[in-house]
This record gives structure tokens, C-alpha cells and sequence, in this order.
């Protein structure tokens, strides 16, 4: 059973972790100060990211460093504004925590658009990967861990031509194929690693049932008849697990997804998922996807 007492020391490392003033985010940056890291708290709010920093250091004592980053994934100027302003002050980065997300919104638009969930969820964090590339490269043996879900199941591809709510809007299934291209972007980027001989590591992972804000968009009386029909339903701490894991652990070796290990994935403690679908798996949607989240983010990894 592994915990967060698990993780090694982590002291010199360098973090970002999205979203990370509450819920899961804040779990892991977290368990990532505790064990030493200097943690970059990377949300959009910064009233809410100075209320975690005092918490995280209540609770956790000296142990890393704490900052705060100014970060709005519905931007892609500011995801690029994040990029620059970490880059002129810091030469490199050990682990990214791409876990910020949104949850069936109703009908919403990026800066740039794009369906909010397809945008926040996958663009964003596509973007701002790709901006700190150098930043990784220059770290060795870095990891970027992609937050995922058990709705990637649900998505059987994306469709191109309603990224930007030209057709229809299922909250639902845009929140699938959001999720769905998380998956879809961790195992391009590990075949691309792979074939440029790059030492850093590129994982999925997704926190079962865990009861977060990320719920917020789910009507408070709809709420508590869907989390009753889960024997368990984790705490954020337990849900930051799988992240965790697939950040620190020693067996990572980049390309897996990592989830709870109990029935249906449901809850549990980190180990291997087991959800695998035709469409998570397939190469050419894969590479279609990359090619055309650099297209339209104006970004481009150099292996």
C-alpha cells in the first residue's frame, strides 16, 4: 500500500503543480514541499494560492520552498505569460503536475474560443508543457504528470470540428474527450521521449471517486445521490495518491496510467490502471491530436 510516506526526498527539485490551491492539487504540492521540493502553487486566483501557501505551511513546516504563480489555462497568452515569467527565474524543472480542470460547465468558451473543457483541460496544459519544455529538458530526468480520468473510457475519438461548440454541447461528453485527450497526449509525448532518447518521463494518472471542488458544477441536490452509489468515496489526500506516484516513484518508467487500485478503480491506493479503450490507445488519433494542439497553441516541442 503505498502513501505519500512512500515518496523519496525530494530536496533541490524544482515543481509546478496547476490548480494547486485546492483539492487534489493542493494534496500534492503538498506531499511534494513536505518531502523537500520547492513547489510552484500555479492557479488562477491568487488570494486563494496565498491561503494555501499559509496552509501548506502549517501544515507541513519548512521542509521546501512555496510560490505562487499566476496561471489561467482558459488563456493561452497567459499560460504563455506563466511560461516566461518561471523561465527568467528558474533554469530548470524537475516535475510538472499538469492537474488543474473543469467539470461539465455550462456552455463556456476559452480566451482563444475553444469549448472550456477541451481548452483548460487539454490545451492549456498542452501549451504550458511545451512553453517549459527547455525547462525539463534541462533538468534530465524530469516528469510531467498528465491528470486524467476514468471518463477518458466513455470518449470513442474527438471530433475536430466541434472543439469550438460548432455543432452541440453535452457537457458530459466534452468533459470525456477532454479527458480522453490527456490520455491521448501523456502516450504521444512518451513515444516521442522514447524515439529522441530523452530521459524525462511522461505519465497519466486519475484519482478514482474523490470528493473535490471539481464537482462544483453539479447541482447540490444531484450531488449526494451520485456519490452514494460508491461503497467509498476518497478525500482529496487519497485521491492525490495516483499523482503522486506517477511523480516520485522509482518503477515510472513513462507511459503508463496510474489510478486506485480498488474495484472498478473506484478508490484504492496507486497501482497500474487498467483502462485501456481502442480510441486511448490509437496512434493516429494520437499524432493528429499533437499536430494539432501545436497548430492552434502555437507551440511546438523540440525533441
Amino acid at each position: 500500500m503505498w502513501t505519500s510516506n512512500d515518496i523519496p526526498d525530494l530536496t533541490g527539485k524544482i515543481a509546478i503543480v496547476t490548480g494547486a490551491n485546492t483539492g487534489i492539487g493542493y494534496e500534492v504540492a503538498k506531499a511534494l514541499h513536505d518531502k523537500g521540493a520547492s513547489v510552484t502553487v500555479a492557479a488562477r486566483d491568487i488570494e486563494k494560492s496565498v491561503s494555501a501557501i499559509e496552509r501548506i505551511t502549517t501544515e507541513t513546516g519548512k521542509a521546501g520552498g512555496l510560490e505562487i504563480g499566476l496561471l489561467n489555462l482558459a488563456s493561452l497568452d497567459e499560460v504563455k505569460r506563466f511560461a516566461d515569467n518561471f523561465s527568467e527565474t528558474h533554469r530548470h524543472l524537475d516535475i510538472l503536475v499538469n492537474n488543474a480542470g473543469v467539470m461539465i460547465p455550462p456552455a463556456s468558451k476559452t480566451d482563444q474560443g475553444f469549448e472550456l473543457q477541451f481548452g483548460v483541460n487539454f490545451l492549456g496544459h498542452f501549451a504550458l508543457t511545451a512553453h517549459l519544455f527547455p525547462l525539463l529538458q534541462a533538468a534530465g530526468n524530469a516528469r510531467v504528470v498528465i491528470l486524467s480520468s476514468g471518463a477518458a473510457t466513455l470518449a470513442s475519438g474527438v471530433d475536430f470540428g466541434n472543439l469550438k461548440i460548432e455543432k452541440s454541447y453535452d457537457p458530459w461528453r466534452e468533459y470525456a474527450i477532454s479527458k480522453l485527450a490527456d490520455i491521448l497526449f501523456t502516450y504521444e509525448m512518451d513515444r516521442r521521449m522514447k524515439a529522441s532518447n530523452s530521459p524525462i518521463l511522461s505519465v497519466a494518472a486519475h484519482p478514482g471517486v474523490t470528493r473535490t471542488d471539481l464537482q462544483r458544477h453539479i447541482d447540490s441536490e444531484v450531488l449526494p445521490g451520485m456519490f452514494a452509489q460508491y461503497e467509498v468515496v476518497m478525500e482529496p489526500w487519497q485521491g492525490a495518491l495516483p499523482s503522486l506516484f506517477a511523480a516520485t516513484d522509482s518503477s515510472i518508467r513513462g507511459g503508463e496510467f496510474i489510478g486506485p487500485d480498488g474495484p472498478n478503480e473506484y478508490a484504492g491506493y496507486p497501482a497500474l490502471s487498467k483502462h485501456s479503450t481502442p480510441a486511448m490507445n490509437d496512434q493516429d488519433l494520437a499524432r493528429q491530436l499533437w499536430d494539432y494542439a501545436e497548430m492552434v497553441t502555437g507551440t511546438k516541442f523540440i525533441f
